[in-house]
């Protein structure tokens, strides 16, 4: 089997976007903004604040501020504890058995990050996490994913990453390893436009064993 697992957090082992969802909502109507059906997926899913903010928020005096009081409240509404995604916490379990590594990749704050594995029970399953912010590039360049393989000492082509993100996927894809798309929000056709090899609905998904088993021929 690939010698480690890659997983992005927000969307793939926790269903957490409808909460960005909300708070990016009234952020948006604080501001006299509209953010109809759609948007939030389209242009917010996946990215820095401070890049959206960027886009969207041109004369925000303090975007790292906003992107702070926003995942501020996201925590504040996070339930704990919260579902993990069906089928990660077997899928993990028998990766520690066998003595897979694992990782963390995402863009959200580490604060976030911590504050998502406790809710989920597997903050003690992953030896790094990887945060964007703090990489020289976060996603969808791939120095995220290319930093966890190097704190794991793993090469790309030993790797299996999970994503959500057309941004996290264009990310997976670049650095070397085996993508694989969760349908989480988007269907199969977009994730494999952004990048994935393949795509599963869940970790309970029955082609998962396959697609381990074809990603472990790919990459030796």
């Amino acid at each position: 089997m690939p010698r480690a697992l890659l997983f992005d957090l927000d969307g793939t082992l926790l269903h957490s976007d409808p909460i960005h969802e909300t708070v990016f909502e009234e952020l948006w109507a604080a501001r006299g903004l509209e953010a109809p059906e759609g948007f939030y997926m389209t242009h917010i899913h996946g990215r820095l604040n401070v890049d959206v903010f960027a886009e969207f928020l041109p004369d925000e005096p303090d975007p790292q501020g906003l992107s702070e009081w926003k995942e501020a409240q996201f925590r504040d509404r996070l339930p704990r504890p919260y579902p993990a995604t069906p089928g990660a916490a077997a899928l993990i379990g028998r990766a520690e058995t066998e003595g897979w590594r694992m990782a963390v990749v995402t863009n959200a704050m580490r604060l976030n990050a911590e504050a998502m594995l406790q809710a989920i029970g597997l903050r003690g399953a992953f030896e790094t996490i990887v945060i964007g912010e703090e990489c020289s590039r976060a996603k969808p360049h791939p120095d995220p994913y290319l930093a966890a393989m190097r704190d794991l000492g793993v090469a790309p082509s030993d790797c299996v990453a999970f994503e959500d993100s057309p941004s996290g996927l264009r990310s997976a894809a670049a650095s070397g390893a085996f993508t694989i798309g969760v349908r989480s929000g988007l269907d199969d056709a977009a994730l494999r436009a952004a990048g994935a090899r393949a795509t599963i609905q869940d970790f309970n998904d029955p082609a998962l064993p396959d697609l381990l088993e074809r990603a472990e021929g790919v990459t030796a």
